[in-house]
């Protein structure tokens, strides 16, 4: 039985989501990343021992990060699904593309949408958020090329480089950042949260 530790509110909701598109049985303990009895729990500790989420357990093997944790569980279990893609180019594509949304684009739309919704008002800095909006320009136009005349990323269908993408690129909504701009990215945002599996996965 695979066991993952989280809750939806985090970076563990885009494991959720994988869970939930492989349609695999799994354990959740909605472990949350405020609660720090929990998180400095010895037991908790023997398994991460960062004291983060989210952490994925599947029978003696134990991972975390949670990109790594869906590009392992796409491997392992999405291949007769079509998540995982078909050949190595396309296979590095997918790292690539998990790996560039982490480095290009997560820091400065978190920024965006800590200083627009999540903040208490008195902390926000509405000048921090036009900054880290302007950063994301420049990435946003790469992806937008990309995605010109298609529907998904790597093939004709939905992989694990488009679930691990929108998973980060999902916080544009409630960032209030318009993507009009960009209408191949706008229109493939779309169709991905628009997902059975990802409804399913919002579950705190």
């Amino acid at each position: 039985m695979i066991t993952l530790y989280g809750i939806s509110a985090s970076r563990a909701f885009r494991c959720l989501w994988m869970l939930e598109e492989l349609g695999i049985d799994y354990r959740r303990e909605p472990l949350d990343y405020r609660d720090q009895d929990a998180l400095n729990d010895p037991a908790y500790r023997a398994l991460n021992p960062n004291g983060r989420i989210p952490t994925l357990v599947d029978g003696d093997y134990v991972l975390w990060e949670s990109m790594a944790i869906n590009l392992y569980l796409a491997r392992r279990y999405g291949q007769a699904t079509g998540l995982w893609p078909d050949d190595e180019q396309a296979e590095g594509l997918a790292w690539q593309w998990s790996f560039w949304i982490m480095t290009e684009v997560e820091h400065p739309l978190l920024s965006v949408l800590m200083h627009r919704r999540v903040l208490p008002a008195e902390k926000r800095d509405p000048q921090r958020a036009a900054r880290n909006q302007g950063l994301l320009r420049q990435p946003l136009g790469v992806l937008d090329q990309a995605l010109r005349g298609r529907d998904w990323l790597l093939h004709d269908r939905f992989t694990v480089a488009d679930l691990n993408l929108a998973s980060v690129l999902g916080w544009a909504r409630p960032a209030r950042l318009s993507l009009r701009d960009w209408p191949a990215l706008d229109a493939w945002l779309k169709r991905c949260l628009e997902r059975p599996a990802r409804r399913r996965a919002q579950i705190d």
